[in-house]
C-alpha cells in the first residue's frame, strides 16, 4: 500500500487510549476475538498498578497510515527474565498489524531499535510482556475462540513475522477435553497407579480454602517458583506480582477448581488452578469499557460459562513423577463436570515437555492449538 507510513512512540493517555482500543476497530466482525475490557487494560499497563514494571520496562508504538491506525507493537525489556537465564534478551508483544509487510516490518524495527538501545542482544515474542501472562502467536487453530488468557491472531500473522526474519524459539500446546466424554474414556489404571503411588509418598490433594485465601496465598508462593523453575522461558513471580495477581482473580474464580497437593505434615509441594473461560463471558458481553454497563454485563455473562482452562499444575521437583498430576486431573475433572462444565482446556505446554504431554494425550486431551514464540538476534 502506499502512503504515508509513521510509528509513533505512545507517550501519553491519550496515545495509551488509542493503543488498547485499535483491536476493537482491528478485529471488527471477526467472530474469535475476544473483546477486553478497557480500564483493565489500561491498568495492566500502568507502572503504579502492574508490579510487573518494578523490574521491567516497556514502550508502546503506534503504526500510522496517512494519520489512520494500522498497527501496533510493545517492547519490553524484563531484568528479572534477565537475571534467572543469564540472558540479555528483549520482547516484543501485543502485536497487531493490518496485512501489509511495511507496516509489521516499521513495528518490528521499532521495538528491535529499542530494545537494543537498552543493550539486549537478541529479541523475542510475542509476549504479553512474559510467561507469566500471555505469550505466544497463534499458529494452528483458529477454528475457535481462545480461553481465558490465551492469545488470537489472524493467520497472516506468522508470515509478517517470519519474513521480518525471525525464526521458531518455542512451541507451545493447548489440549481440549471434551470432559463426559474423555473422563470415562481414561484408562482407569492410570488413576489407581497415580492414587497409590501419592498415598506411598504421603501426599494429598485438596480444595483451597477460600475462607482463608490470604494464607492459601503464601502457600502457592511456597511452591509456585520451585515448581516451574527448569522451564524454558519461565520467570520467577515477586510476592507483589502474585499478590496483585491473585487478588485480581479473585472475584472470579471458582474455589472448586482449585487445588493443593501437600505431604502429611502440611509442606505444599504441588498446585493445580483451573480458571471459568472468562473470554466466553467477555465475548458475550461486548467487552469494551467496564462503567457505566460493561461490568454488569459481563458478571451476568460469567454466570453462563460452561468450560474451563487448567492455567497451572506443577509440583516441586522431588515430587514429580508419583501421578499427582494425574490426581490434579481426576479432581479437576470430577467437580468441572459436577459444576455443568462441559470442556477443559489444559495449555500451554512446551512442545519439549514430553512427559505432560504424553500424560495430557494419555488422559485422553486433544491437541487443538498450536502457538509459537519467535526469536532474532539483534
Amino acid at each position: 500500500m502506499s502512503g504515508d507510513l509513521r510509528i509513533e512512540p505512545v507517550t501519553d493517555r491519550k496515545g495509551l487510549l488509542e493503543f488498547v482500543k485499535f483491536p476493537f476497530t482491528h478485529y471488527r466482525g471477526d467472530p474469535h476475538w475476544v473483546p477486553p475490557l478497557i480500564e483493565e487494560r489500561l491498568d495492566f499497563f500502568d507502572p503504579k498498578k502492574n508490579p510487573f514494571f518494578e523490574h521491567a520496562r516497556c514502550q508502546l508504538f503506534l503504526a500510522r497510515r496517512d494519520g489512520k491506525l494500522v498497527g501496533e507493537i510493545a517492547a519490553v525489556v524484563d531484568d528479572n527474565h534477565n537475571a534467572f537465564h543469564s540472558e540479555r534478551t528483549g520482547a516484543f508483544g501485543f502485536f497487531e498489524s493490518v496485512d501489509d509487510q511495511a507496516v509489521a516490518d516499521a513495528l518490528l524495527n521499532a521495538a528491535e531499535c529499542w530494545v537494543r538501545d537498552q543493550g539486549m542482544t537478541v529479541i523475542r515474542g510475542p509476549q504479553n510482556f512474559s510467561t507469566n501472562q500471555e505469550i505466544a502467536l497463534l499458529v494452528e487453530g483458529f477454528d475457535e475462540p481462545p480461553m481465558v488468557m490465551m492469545t488470537y491472531n489472524p493467520r497472516y500473522y506468522a508470515g509478517l513475522i517470519e519474513r521480518h526474519g525471525y525464526g521458531k524459539a518455542m512451541d507451545v500446546y493447548a489440549y481440549i477435553f471434551e470432559l463426559a466424554e474423555s473422563f470415562k474414556a481414561a484408562p482407569q489404571k492410570v488413576f489407581r497407579v497415580a492414587e497409590k503411588a501419592a498415598q506411598r509418598a504421603g501426599i494429598h490433594v485438596r480444595k483451597v480454602d477460600m475462607r482463608h485465601f490470604a494464607r492459601e496465598i503464601e502457600l502457592i508462593k511456597a511452591v509456585y517458583n520451585s515448581a516451574w523453575e527448569r522451564n524454558w522461558g519461565f520467570v520467577p513471580m515477586t510476592e507483589r506480582e502474585i499478590d496483585h495477581l491473585a487478588n485480581g482473580m479473585k472475584p472470579v474464580l471458582d474455589p472448586n477448581l482449585i487445588f493443593i497437593a501437600e505431604t502429611a505434615g502440611g509442606k505444599p509441594v504441588g498446585i493445580s488452578l483451573a480458571l471459568p473461560d472468562l473470554h466466553q463471558a467477555l465475548r458475550r458481553s461486548g467487552g469494551g469499557h467496564m462503567f457505566p454497563f460493561g461490568l454488569l454485563k459481563f458478571l451476568w455473562q460469567r454466570r453462563k460459562v460452561d468450560q474451563g482452562r487448567m492455567l497451572i499444575m506443577g509440583l516441586a521437583e522431588e515430587f514429580r513423577g508419583l501421578g499427582t498430576d494425574s490426581i490434579f486431573y481426576v479432581e479437576t475433572a470430577k467437580e468441572a463436570l459436577a459444576r455443568g462444565y462441559r470442556r477443559l482446556e489444559c495449555g500451554w505446554v512446551l512442545e519439549t515437555n514430553t512427559m505432560m504431554n504424553r500424560i495430557v494425550e494419555r488422559l485422553g486431551g486433544r491437541r487443538y492449538k498450536t502457538y509459537r514464540i519467535f526469536e532474532r538476534a539483534l
